[in-house]
């Protein structure tokens, strides 16, 4: 937590991370005036490991940001989401548009293109790893092996720049017990528990709060593609495109992320 200001500004952040991967962004949106909230998804970090795969029903994980939304005090906030927490924002301004006043996506896909893109060849085959993570224990074992060398490589290959301190900080946190299954309950909720096929039946509104998406265009995990259309399902949409970074852009060019977050702020303030 970080920031006093009248608006509260929530930063969920992805696999396999923990609320840390939004260090460099925390004080500079404090000090521009806002109140920052970074925590820990469920499952991550110091949280609660609630067991079973309905647990990390997306249905859940919208009603967490609820809870931290009541918690804070606040009736909105400007949901600032990378990877599954992107995801989780864009399903929150879906599902709770009245209490979602911005949105800021990093790496992200908007449901409705990723179903579409993952149709394709050049999505599909870079989302392997989701069946993977559909098996029981095997993914945990692989990822756990050798003190979390996988989580490791993870960043290493995916990551333009990271420190190798913080890559040890997420391999001993994934290596907690009970953390490597909660963080692929994510996954088997949405697949095997069905989440994504809820979700569809409820329909896909358009998404009527202002959007700022920020895409490393290197992503190894999701194609630039998840762009195309999004102006379609989202009413007031700005897209940032970062040429030299991938999937982890706000460690890539945090400089840049931060810099494009607060301008992008600045101009909905006045608006």
């Amino acid at each position: 937590m970080a920031g006093s200001g009248e608006k509260l500004i929530l930063c969920l952040h992805g696999f396999p991370e923990s609320a840390i991967s939004w260090r460099r962004q925390i004080d500079p949106l404090a000090q521009a005036g806002y109140r920052v909230w970074a925590p820990d998804l469920r499952g991550y970090g110091g949280t609660t490991r609630p067991t079973g795969i309905d647990a990390y029903r997306i249905e859940s994980l919208i009603d967490d940001v609820t809870g931290l939304l009541d918690a804070a005090q606040a009736e909105r906030a400007i949901l600032v989401g990378h990877d599954w927490g992107g995801i989780i924002a864009w399903y929150y301004a879906m599902r709770h548009a009245a209490r979602a006043e911005a949105l800021v996506i990093v790496n992200a896909p908007h449901p409705a293109c990723f179903e579409r893109e993952v149709r394709h060849w050049r999505q599909l085959h870079r989302s392997w790893y989701m069946g993977l993570f559909q098996a029981p224990w095997l993914p945990e074992a692989a990822l756990s092996a050798i003190h979390g060398y996988v989580i490791g490589e993870i960043f290493r290959r995916m990551a333009e720049q990271m420190p190798d301190d913080l890559i040890q900080l997420y391999r001993r946190q994934a290596c907690e017990p009970g953390a490597l299954t909660a963080m692929l309950n994510y996954y088997r909720a949405a697949l095997r528990g069905g989440g994504a096929l809820r979700q569809r039946r409820l329909g896909y509104p358009p998404v009527s709060v202002p959007t700022l998406v920020i895409w490393g265009i290197r992503d190894q995990a999701l194609v630039s593609e998840n762009l195309d259309g999004l102006n379609e399902v989202v009413d007031d949409l700005t897209v940032v495109r970062v040429a030299d970074a991938g999937h982890f852009v706000h460690e890539d060019k945090p400089e840049l992320v931060t810099r494009e977050m607060l301008m992008w702020l600045q101009n909905h303030e006045r608006t």
